[in-house]
């Protein structure tokens, strides 16, 4: 598999004060450069941007997958299949109200995933997963 490169994703919060401290704080990102409109972060190696908007709206659109509704959009992180359970246990100690609870998907079957959902404070929706055979990311 190539070396990735980080991707950079900016997006939308109703309340910065109290997603910067969701982001660094539950999610344990690193904060980097900010304003009174934006603050960076280093989210699992990723640049993620929170830009103010005070009339954000959260899309609430699901789309079934494995019989759960999922929300769309949404954005998140490829976990190692190891620290997946790490972070869902850190995540539930944390008392994140899931949309999905953390599962597995697809069991037994090509592209088998550990996957869960939730919504930051601004109804940004994020999805977490691992991979059982990471080499099965991409297969169709």
């Amino acid at each position: 598999m190539a070396v990735l490169s980080p991707f950079h994703l900016a997006i939308p919060v109703n309340d910065l004060e109290k997603c910067k401290s969701f982001y660094q704080n539950t999610l344990n990102c690193t904060p980097g450069r900010s304003s009174n409109q934006w603050a960076d972060f280093n989210f699992f190696g990723h640049q993620l941007v929170l830009h103010y908007d005070a009339n954000h709206q959260p899309k609430l659109h699901h789309n079934e997958v494995d019989g759960h509704a999922v929300p769309v959009p949404h954005f998140g992180v490829v976990l190692l299949w190891e620290d997946f359970n790490i972070f869902a246990i850190h995540l539930k100690e944390s008392s994140i109200q899931f949309i999905i609870e953390p599962y597995v998907r697809f069991k037994g079957l090509k592209g088998e995933q550990r996957t869960m959902f939730f919504y930051d404070p601004s109804g940004n929706a994020l999805e977490f997963k691992s991979f059982k055979n990471l080499d099965q990311l991409f297969v169709a």
